[in-house]
């Protein structure tokens, strides 16, 4: 399975409260914050709550999500290994460039403004499927090649009027943009209850 992200600027960061204000977040800092999963968990978590979060809550929910178990289910060692993942690694790095704010003393993880600007979407493939952007092209091919079949008068394509094949068309591409839409809004990151990449526990998804 293939993993890559789709960055989409949203907002402006210019004049926002933090430590970030001087130095703006570069796509390539998102990219390389992206390129761990436990970072990933760490922003996704951060945008869920909109606010401060201790390092020991968010290592209890990272650690849900990497044993596909609910987050009561999570044992001392779990979470502890991934408690010193984040403080030794992974959450000075994000400090270091400006993603997230962590305090270290009072133990609280903040994301921040530069990087809630950003709407960062997952984008996961299979190896046996195509990237969207493939799938559009080859659509577009299909339809413009059945198109050119049907001015060139070959039956039965030429049956069908020039009003025909634009509804068709028009309605392929509604429908298709719709289907990618709602996936989007399933890959965004933060905005579901789980990570895009992690599926829920069978006992929290059938409760749900």
């Amino acid at each position: 399975m293939e993993t890559g992200a789709q960055i989409v600027e949203s907002g402006t960061t210019a004049g926002s409260g933090g430590p970030s204000d001087d130095r703006h977040l570069s796509t390539g800092v998102v990219f390389e914050t992206l390129s761990s999963h436990r970072r990933r968990y760490t922003l996704h978590y951060l945008k869920q709550v909109d606010g401060s979060v201790t390092i020991r809550d968010l290592s209890e929910q990272i650690a849900a999500w990497e044993n596909r178990i609910d987050r009561r289910a999570v044992t001392p060692k779990q979470r502890k290994r991934v408690y010193t993942a984040l403080h030794q690694t992974h959450l000075p790095m994000m400090d270091r460039v400006g993603a997230v704010v962590y305090d270290k003393d009072r133990g609280t993880v903040t994301i921040t403004a530069d990087l809630q600007a950003f709407n960062v979407y997952l984008d996961v493939v299979p190896r046996d499927d195509i990237p969207w952007s493939q799938f559009y092209l080859a659509l577009g091919s299909v339809l413009s090649a059945l198109i050119v079949v049907a001015a060139l008068g070959f039956a039965p394509f030429s049956y069908v009027g020039g009003f025909g094949y634009a509804l068709f068309v028009a309605t392929a591409f509604t429908l298709v943009g719709a289907v990618h839409t709602l996936r989007d809004r399933r890959t965004l990151v933060g905005t579901t209850s789980t990570p895009p990449d992690v599926e829920p526990p069978r006992e929290v998804a059938e409760e749900g």
